[in-house]
Formats: C-alpha cells, structure tokens, sequence
C-alpha cells in the first residue's frame, strides 16, 4: 500500500479478513464481534496508525472523544481574566483523566456561538458542549435541545426540569453577602459597574442591589462590556459626581484595577474616599496596593465539575440534574472601609 494514500476502514477490513461493520464494531466498543477479532482489528489500526476522520466518524456514529467550548470573548481581555485561565484549566484537568479533549473557539457573539455548534454537532467533531454567561430565554438552549446534544451550562441558577443542566453558583446570595459587608461597614451610596445587562448574573446582582433601597442603601447599576477602558471611564464619571458613591462593586478584578487606577488618578484614596471591591478574586486583586475585597470562589473546580457533569452526561445518553458549584466566600482587603467622610 502507497505510504501517501490514507488506510481507510475498508483497508483495515481487509487486512484483517473482516467486514467494515466488524472494524465499526471493534473501533466503537460495540457487541457483534469476539475479543480475539476485536484484538487483532485493534492492533492493525495501531500498526497503521489510522485516525478516523469527522466524516468517517458521523457515518459510524462514534465518539469524538473531544468537548467543544465556544466562548463569546475578544482574544486580548480573555488573557487577562483570571476566571477563564482557572475555569479552562479545571475543565481541561478532568477531561485529560478520561483521555478527552477540548476544543475552544472564541466568537463574536452568541449568534456565531449557535453556528459553530452547529457545525460541531453536524460533522461529529465533539461530543458535547459547554457554554456560560447564560441569558434570560438564552436562544443557546432550545439549539442545543434542537440538536440532540449533550451540553452543560454554567450558569448563576439551576436549570429548569427537562432543560440543558447547570453548573451554577447562586449570584443572588453571592451579591447578598458582598453588598450587605459594604452596608454593615456603613456604605449607603454603593454603585455596581456590571457586565451586559442581558446577562443572567448582571441581572441578579442588581436586583439584589434594588432590593436593599428598602434598608436606606441608594444603589446604582452601571452596565458595560466587562473591558476595563469602559470600567475607567464609568469610574471616572462617578467620582466626578456631586453625588458620589462611597463604594463601588466591579464585575470582575480587571475591571476593579482599573476602577483602582482611576481613582488614584482623581486624587480619591482608596478605602478613605471610596471603598472598592470585586465579584471576581486574583492573584493581582491580592497583591496590588490596596489590595481589593472580592468573593473568592474555586474556578478550578467549577470547571472540573461542568467537565465531569458533561462526560456524565455522554456516557448516559441523557440530561441530568443540575448540580450546584463551589461556594465563593468573602475576601475583605485594604480596599473596603467604613466611609470617612460623606459627598
């Protein structure tokens, strides 16, 4: 055989004077042939080192043995969030114990997001999905169903019954705990600079921030696109305010350094002239001076247990329950205070 031709199935076939079903059967673990055909099919493929193409497999129906990870993030600020280094890095650790793979792609939005699972699904390239950043009504999820794929969202509340399963964390109490710290240290003008307002977790931490209008806190609820040059540039506009709050809540701590940076710009010390804090923690949220209050939570194993829930998932051929992520605890820093001096 030419070493410039690709060996097929049906050149595995007939070195092994078996029919391509019986090479199918042995590749995929399936019933039909014995352990000694299924052995020598096995040690041919090895000889010849033959790789199923994505065709190859969607014909056959076999596993990819590949997760596929679209993410709706620009390159440059994907670098720079520790949440995606950790979570990527605790999805890829439990998918290596089982000799998977992951497949990331950035996108450019949710739209282009649905297509590549499309693709995905279509030409057998993974065996399932993980997405995050979870929308109300999210379009992701009656996709996924649509393609009969096994998906796992990670998300800030549990599925639904019968939907796509979450990892979640619950953003409400995780906003509860940091914005009732800050009222307790004495903040009564207390501004949350979120993410996109479609967002589920934006939507929860300012309702929370809503609510406590009732315990005399006046809220304010600034949403963005996460980056930290529209972070600075709503921080600058609220120091600049007759009105200015006396703590101000970033979504993430790339976005709290630069809220930082400002504020030492404006002249406005940190915690003395306004206390600031972060839903995300870092090593840089720790070390920078002052270092910034934030919820610490296990991103690592949040990623873990999305991969795990997913593979079980594709072993069972079915969703399951939702399950809950670790529980992020408050970090308090030199960046919170009791407010010295109100306006």
């Amino acid at each position: 055989m030419s070493p410039a031709k690709r060996v097929t199935i049906a050149d595995i076939a007939r070195m092994a004077g078996v029919s391509p079903g019986a090479v199918s059967f042995a590749l995929n673990g399936r019933p039909g042939v014995s352990d000694e055909t299924r052995q020598r099919i096995l040690s041919i493929v090895e000889e010849n080192g033959w790789q199923p193409s994505s065709a190859a497999r969607a014909l056959v129906g076999a596993k990819a043995n590949t997760v596929g990870f679209a993410l709706a993030r620009p390159a440059r600020s994907l670098g720079s969030e520790a949440f995606f280094t950790d979570l990527i890095a605790g999805i890829e650790s439990r998918l290596s114990v089982s000799k998977v793979s992951l497949q990331l792609r950035l996108v450019a939005d949710v739209a282009e997001e649905m297509e590549v699972h499309r693709q995905w699904r279509s030409s057998n390239q993974v065996d399932g999905f993980i997405f995050i950043d979870p929308r109300d009504d999210d379009p992701r999820v009656d996709r996924i169903t649509a393609l009969d794929a096994r998906a796992v969202m990670i998300g800030s509340k549990p599925s639904p019954e019968g939907s796509v399963p979450s990892v979640w964390i619950g953003d409400d109490a995780v906003a509860e705990t940091l914005f009732s710290y800050l009222a307790a240290l004495g903040h009564t003008r207390i501004a949350y600079v979120g993410g996109p307002a479609d967002l589920e977790h934006t939507h929860l931490r300012a309702e929370v921030l809503e609510r406590m209008a009732s315990d005399g806190i006046e809220g304010e609820v600034i949403t963005t696109d996460f980056s930290p040059a529209r972070a600075s540039a709503v921080t600058r506009s609220l120091l600049s305010g007759r009105q200015r709050p006396t703590a101000i809540v970033y979504d993430n701590d790339v976005m709290a350094v630069a809220g930082l940076r400002v504020s030492q710009e404006m002249g406005r010390a940190v915690p003395r002239d306004v206390s600031l804090a972060s839903f995300d923690d870092s090593v840089i949220a720790g070390l920078i001076n002052p270092s910034i209050t934030a919820m610490t939570r296990d991103t690592f194993e949040l990623g873990e247990r999305a991969a795990t829930l997913l593979l079980q998932q594709i072993e069972a051929g079915a969703n399951l329950p939702s399950v809950e992520g670790p529980t992020p605890v408050l970090t308090a820093r030199e960046s919170t205070a009791p407010p010295a001096r109100l306006g």
